[in-house]
């Protein structure tokens, strides 16, 4: 079955009735869950091709790419079989909206109670960074006087990266003290704080971890080769 390049991947699923196998499309920035799909094994090898997210549409009876149509592309960035052989779960970097709708992820209807039915949601946070995240946004519009992100925003760049550089500075003493609870607190406060740099400059830290997640696979060393000199 398939291109030899790829036998071994496609040998090892086992395909439905159909020849197909359902495929969970995941964040790999955030670890949210933005889809489910169906893969046969020209898509998958499309796929595993072109880096890009491609699918076997049932209901067309043909191949799709997504983002062809809407420019919400996917790009590969991982992909695991489970335990079973019967399910894909697929890494992506996802570009604009995964769902049809436009909304983030497919996953958008949540249950309130049992009455009222499945009802439009805002998506969970993929993670604590992206919870964090929408906090720090928030705090853009709070009172300076009572909240601590407002009164660095407010304060200006010079006060922020200040901050950065003397949480950046304990860090490296606890690490050198070998004490892992100091180090755990001083990475926190020095993320934390990084994190408020990023959100005065209107950077995302989906933005980061999309770098690092290109990177993922990538030689350090062929990676920081690859970049232009600094200007």
């Amino acid at each position: 079955m398939g291109d030899k390049p790829y036998n071994a991947l496609l040998t090892a699923i086992h395909w439905n009735a159909d020849g197909l196998v359902p495929t969970i499309t995941q964040d790999a920035r955030t670890g949210q869950v933005l889809m489910l799909a169906w893969m046969n094994a020209e898509a998958l090898q499309a796929t595993l091709q072109d880096r890009m997210g491609t699918y076997w549409s049932r209901s067309r009876q043909a191949l799709w790419r997504k983002g062809e149509t809407s420019g919400h592309y996917q790009h590969l960035v991982d992909l695991r079989l489970d335990c079973d052989g019967d399910t894909l779960l697929m890494r992506v970097i996802q570009e604009g909206a995964a769902c049809h709708t436009g909304e983030p992820t497919c996953f958008f209807q949540g249950m309130a109670d049992s009455a009222a039915g499945w009802q439009h949601q805002a998506p969970p946070p993929g993670s604590i960074l992206d919870s964090l995240q929408a906090t720090l946004q928030q705090r853009r519009q709070a009172d300076p006087g009572q909240s601590y992100v407002a009164q660095l925003l407010h304060g200006g760049q010079d006060r922020i990266l200040k901050k950065v550089g003397e949480e950046a500075t304990e860090f490296v003493l606890a690490c050198k003290n070998h004490e892992k609870k100091p180090i755990i607190a001083e990475a926190a406060d020095l993320l934390f704080h990084l994190m408020v740099a990023l959100e005065e400059q209107e950077l995302h830290i989906d933005d980061i971890l999309g770098e690092l997640a290109r990177r993922e696979g990538v030689s350090g060393l062929e990676e920081k080769a690859s970049r232009p000199p600094p200007a």
